[in-house]
């Protein structure tokens, strides 16, 4: 699947819809992503790095949120432990078909070569059943789930995980304090300014993801998980607003 520039929001629209995962974004969603979420792509080599650390053989990983599949593809990349399959989760038809044509490229290109399997599914994470697990990974995604429904979701990963596993858990966060909210605010934009976004487009952007994307301060992600069972949730990497914790069982 060939990535486009992401010009989504470049000239002025009479009314900004609410943001979604269909066919329009999904074609510009790697350019978006990198240009909107700093660090980005530590976070996604990290996955990598953390999943050959704690993968068991003969378990599962979870990709859920998998957009166009970078994480599942780090995964997979990295992982060596035999028996490992790896499943890969997303509620939008776009960005699912995305991932499996990448997939199926991605495979002609590397014939022959040992990889870990890698099942795509479309389904809502909620709906799907987390067993005999080593890597869970939520990259951007516990943001777009409604508030009532994270406690359950991150209890389900836990009962799923096995014994020594791993949730990672990427977010956009949000700050208790007023200065450091408007803080972390300013130099998101300023960043997004700086990979060539404009005012009109960080704006119009802005008001298609309010009250579609709930983010939460640490503490709060932090309590959570150690409430869903957890014995330890602390951030390994922050860049301004967007950060990364991993999550122990």
């Amino acid at each position: 699947m060939t990535s486009k520039k992401d010009s989504l929001y470049a000239y002025p629209l009479g009314e900004v819809a609410a943001f979604q995962f269909d066919n329009t974004v999904a074609n510009v969603f790697p350019d978006m992503i990198r240009r909107s979420v700093p660090g980005y792509q530590t976070m996604i080599s990290a996955v990598g790095h953390l999943s050959a650390r704690f993968c068991q053989a003969n378990s599962q990983c979870y990709d859920l949120g998998c957009s166009l599949g970078a994480a599942a593809l780090a995964m997979r990349e990295a992982i060596c432990v035999p028996g490992c399959r790896i499943i890969a989760v997303d509620n939008s038809d776009a960005m699912v078909a995305g991932f499996r044509q990448n997939l199926q490229q991605i495979d002609a290109a590397e014939s022959g070569e040992s990889k870990p399997e890698v099942s795509v599914l479309c389904d809502d994470i909620r709906n799907v059943e987390i067993e005999n697990a080593s890597v869970v990974v939520l990259n951007f995604t516990l943001q777009f789930i409604p508030l009532l429904d994270r406690p359950a979701l991150l209890a389900a990963i836990y009962r799923g995980l096995l014994p020594g596993g791993v949730l990672i858990l990427s977010e956009k966060l949000m700050f208790d304090d007023a200065r450091q909210q408007a803080l972390q605010i300013d130099m998101h934009h300023h960043f997004k300014k700086m990979q060539g976004y404009s005012e009109l487009e960080i704006s119009q952007k802005r008001t298609a993801l309010e009250n579609v994307l709930i983010p939460e301060t640490f503490v709060k992600h932090q309590q959570r998980l150690l409430e869903a069972g957890f014995a330890s949730a602390e951030i390994w990497f922050q860049y301004f607003n967007f950060a990364s914790i991993i999550a122990l069982k």
